[in-house]
């Protein structure tokens, strides 16, 4: 085998982006691909065991073992995973369609409209602008510069006990004497502990010559694991001016909070991904302004919700302890701080504020997601939940909440599915069959040849193959029925979706009985975390008034199937609310109302979580909950009727014929 040099360079092209880039010999061909902008799944962090990050060398050499994800036979064809090659000569890469990550579906995902649930609360953001003229100094009234300045604006303002940043000052005279004394000084107010006025002192963070008011902008963020969402906001108007949203760029590091926790670990790790995600943030910021020709100096703060572990790795602060007994974060509530020292590329002034977080794994997108949907306004009794790799749930009212995440692992975004692909163009995301024939029919996202299954496809397909009876309730195939599309696999027996002619890849999409286990397990996990949640405080999941689903995968979830299946509660589809990307609707909100900036601190300290991992409860529920829909009947009585119903009228059939 050849040993890689690094003494010299080498051009790797990659297909079908037509991208170049030029790296050392020896380079990782993923970190190359990472480098050159090119999104290639890597749902492992890079440790060759998931497969996910295929791609054909078309053209030069490589140093690559194969591992047992690579067939022998797609090693002869010239198939490699891209985290185990290193490169030896230049390169010409094909990246085929079931290893890119495509951003065409999530112009899609940002169209969807937020329902804003939360009410009662004031138009006044935190972010102020004030203009002021100021009298000029004279031999009788020679007062220092700020001081003249603090004086005018409590006069006309009635604004006291002002903090000043020492960048206003070092620009202070030159800014008062070039603007003939009329200026606009931009004021930041941070949220109020709760039931005193402390964190309320406005802080002065910028001065501007002239009357700028007109020109006053935002940008609310929510940094998700995988994509990140921003918009960029008019804050005289309250209006959205422009939305983008791309995959988080540290995606390419692992799909998973817990495998970028460990890529941290790594030399240089933790740098590597607060700039992957800057760097993305960066590029949302680019077009949003480009869009709306804001001028990026104009935008005065950022407003920016995540999980517990995508805030830290923003901040640049260690996340290990997160994953370890007894699971802390480095803090609960971060003070603000400049973005300009994260590498964000926008004005000096500019103040980042970050969504307080609950927990490790209960972070700063629910308490934003909360606010959005106005649970704490509710005195009904209420159930949240962001369904995910996390799950994270909350139950409670405006008087009292309780919260956990449900660690449902990665198959609700396609992770540990044999076909299994987030949502993107040629994911297979509905799914009905023939009760007679057994033959499917499938739609796609963009209505195009199918390559893979996303989450809420898996969701559909399972409920489909057990209301058909083609899968009994613990997951498994009838290999007896009449078709050919039941038949052994390399993982028990499959059923095939779409044949290679009907494909993207090729290949047969199947989904197996391994998938179905997996789904099984993650849907197992949210629920056993409701039951156990609802449990602790006393009450029945029947007993909720209203459901709120956050997030965009469960916005394209449907219901009735998510029941059949046993993920969401038995309950009258009406008391089922979307609220889109609940972490988004609650950073924009919070940057429109200093009311709900003040309600996101005490939210996160008014709710209790719960820590499933070490709750037996929970373990006995998630242990009974391992069934379709579940293994109490009375949990889910409408389902379980309606297939008693269907398998009684097949067994009529049965015998009639």
């Amino acid at each position: 085998m050849k040993k890689a040099s690094k003494n010299s360079k080498v051009r790797v092209h990659f297909n079908p982006d037509n991208v170049d880039i030029i790296v050392d010999k020896g380079e990782n061909l993923l970190q190359a691909a990472i480098a050159a902008g090119v999104h290639i799944h890597a749902s492992c962090g890079g440790k060759g065991v998931c497969g996910t990050c295929k791609v054909v060398i078309e053209k030069g050499e490589v140093e690559s073992a194969r591992t047992d994800r690579v067939s022998e036979a797609e090693y002869q064809q010239g198939i490699r995973q891209a985290c185990q090659c290193q490169i030896l000569s230049d390169l010409t890469v094909y990246v085929p369609v079931e290893s890119r990550l495509e951003k065409a579906v999530l112009s899609q995902e940002s169209k969807m409209t937020s329902s804003v649930l939360a009410t009662g609360w004031r138009f006044k953001p935190p972010l102020s602008k004030l203009y002021v003229e100021l009298s000029p100094p004279t031999l009788t009234d020679n007062a220092g510069d700020l001081t003249r300045l603090l004086r005018g604006l409590k006069q006309r303002f009635a604004l006291s006990d002002l903090s000043v940043d020492f960048p206003v000052v070092r620009k202070l005279g030159k800014v008062l004497r070039d603007s003939d004394w009329k200026v606009t000084v931009t004021t930041l107010v941070t949220a109020a502990k709760p039931r005193t006025k402390a964190w309320r002192r406005p802080r002065i963070i910028d001065i501007e010559p002239g009357d700028t008011r007109e020109i006053h902008y935002a940008l609310a963020f929510d940094i998700g694991t995988t994509t990140v969402c921003g918009q960029l906001l008019d804050l005289n108007r309250g209006k959205v001016l422009a939305e983008s949203i791309d995959y988080n760029g540290q995606i390419s590091y692992g799909e998973d909070v817990i495998t970028r926790i460990a890529y941290c670990q790594k030399a240089g790790g933790l740098k590597k991904l607060q700039q992957a995600v800057v760097a993305t943030i960066n590029g949302t910021i680019d077009e949003m302004v480009t869009r709306s020709r804001v001028p990026v100096e104009t935008i005065g703060h950022i407003m920016l919700a995540g999980n517990t572990t995508m805030t830290q790795l923003l901040l640049g602060l260690d996340p290990r302890y997160i994953r370890l007994t007894p699971y802390t974060p480095v803090a609960n509530f971060f003070p603000p701080v400049e973005a300009a020292s994260l590498g964000i590329k926008v004005g000096e002034h500019v103040q980042v504020f970050a969504f307080p977080a609950v927990a490790s794994y209960v972070g700063g997108d629910i308490v934003a997601g909360v606010i959005g949907a106005g649970l704490h306004q509710r005195k009904a009794l209420t159930f949240f939940m962001d369904i995910g790799t996390n799950g994270e749930i909350v139950i409670g009212n405006s008087e009292w909440m309780v919260t956990a995440s449900c660690s449902a692992g990665p198959a609700f975004e396609g992770g540990g599915i044999k076909h299994g692909i987030v949502a993107s163009n040629g994911a297979i995301e509905d799914f009905s069959i023939d009760p007679n024939s057994l033959e499917p029919t499938i739609g796609t996202i963009g209505q195009v040849k199918p390559k893979g299954i996303c989450g809420s496809g898996l969701i559909n397909i399972i409920a489909g193959l057990l209301e058909a009876g083609l899968i009994n309730q613990k997951g498994k195939f009838n290999p007896d029925l009449p078709t050919k599309r039941i038949r052994p696999g390399d993982d028990g027996y499959e059923y095939v979706l779409s044949w290679a002619t009907e494909t993207q890849t090729g290949k047969d999409i199947v989904i197996t009985e391994v998938d179905i286990d997996n789904l099984i397990r993650a849907k197992g996990a949210i629920y056993a975390g409701c039951q156990t949640l609802s449990a602790s405080v006393g009450v029945n999941c029947a007993d909720f008034e209203q459901v709120i689903i956050a997030g965009a995968f469960g916005s394209h979830i449907d219901i009735e199937r998510s029941i059949t299946i046993g993920l969401l509660p038995d309950l009258p589809v009406d008391r089922f609310v979307f609220v889109g990307n609940g972490s988004l609707l609650g950073a924009r909100l919070t940057s429109f109302s200093r009311d709900l900036l003040d309600d996101a601190r005490r939210v996160a300290q008014m709710m209790t979580n719960i820590e499933l991992s070490e709750s037996i409860d929970f373990m006995n529920n998630y242990i009974a909950a391992l069934f379709l829909p579940h293994t109490n009947a009375s949990e889910f009585p409408a389902v379980s009727k309606r297939l008693a119903q269907k398998a009684g009228k097949k067994t009529k059939q049965g015998s009639a014929n």
